[in-house]
C-alpha cells in the first residue's frame, strides 16, 4: 500500500490505527457532550419537579384557607347582629328583668344570644379577652386613655367586643386603656 501523497510506502496496520483513533476521538467528545446535556437535562427535570410540588402545596394551602376562611365576610357582618342582641339585653333593668309581661320575650332574647355564641364556636369565632389585659395592637384598639390606679397600658374598659376567626383577626377590640392619674 503507498500513500498516495507523497507516494511512500504505508504499512496496512498503521493506516487502519489512524483511521480509527479519529472517529475514536469524535465518539468520545460527542459522547461527553451528550453527558453534559443529559446531565443538565436531568437537573431541569429536578428543578420542574420541584417547582410542581411548590405550585401543588401553595394551591392545596390556598384551597385550604378559602375552605377555613369562607365565611369571614359573613361573620364580620353578623358581629353587629350579635353586638345589638347583647345591647339590648344589656339594657333591660332588674325591674324589667323581673316583669312577668317580658319575662317570655327575656327568655327568647337569651336563647337567641346563647344560639348565635355557640354558632360562633362551631365555626371557630372566638371573642377577644380584653378587660384587665395590657394592650395587644394585633387584637385590641385603643380608643381612650382613662385616668386610672392601675398600670399604664392595661384596659381598663371595653366599647366594643373583638372577634377571632381561628387565627385571624375579624374585628380588634375597641377599649379604654389606663394611664397613670397626675
Amino acid at each position: 500500500m503507498t500513500n498516495t501523497e507523497n507516494d511512500t510506502p504505508v504499512e496496512e496496520g498503521q493506516a487502519e490505527a489512524t483511521a480509527t483513533e479519529a472517529p475514536a476521538a469524535e465518539t468520545q467528545d460527542e459522547a461527553a457532550k451528550l453527558a453534559e446535556q443529559l446531565a443538565a437535562l436531568q437537573q431541569d427535570l429536578l428543578y420542574a419537579r420541584a417547582e410542581t410540588q411548590n405550585v401543588t402545596r401553595r394551591k392545596d394551602k390556598e384551597i385550604a384557607d378559602a375552605h377555613a376562611y369562607a365565611a369571614t365576610k359573613f361573620a364580620r357582618d353578623i358581629l353587629s347582629v350579635a353586638d345589638n342582641l347583647g345591647r339590648a339585653l344589656a339594657s333591660l333593668s332588674e325591674e324589667q328583668r323581673a316583669d312577668e309581661a317580658i319575662k317570655p320575650l327575656l327568655t327568647g332574647l337569651e336563647a337567641t344570644e346563647r344560639e348565635l355564641m355557640s354558632v360562633f364556636e362551631r365555626n371557630g369565632i372566638t371573642r377577644i379577652a380584653a378587660i384587665g389585659l395590657p394592650l395587644d395592637p394585633n387584637q385590641h384598639q385603643a380608643m381612650l386613655e382613662i385616668p386610672s390606679d392601675k398600670e399604664s397600658g392595661t384596659i381598663v374598659q371595653e366599647m366594643q367586643a373583638g372577634y377571632m376567626m381561628k387565627d385571624r383577626l375579624l374585628r380588634p377590640a375597641m377599649v379604654g386603656v389606663a394611664k397613670k392619674a397626675e
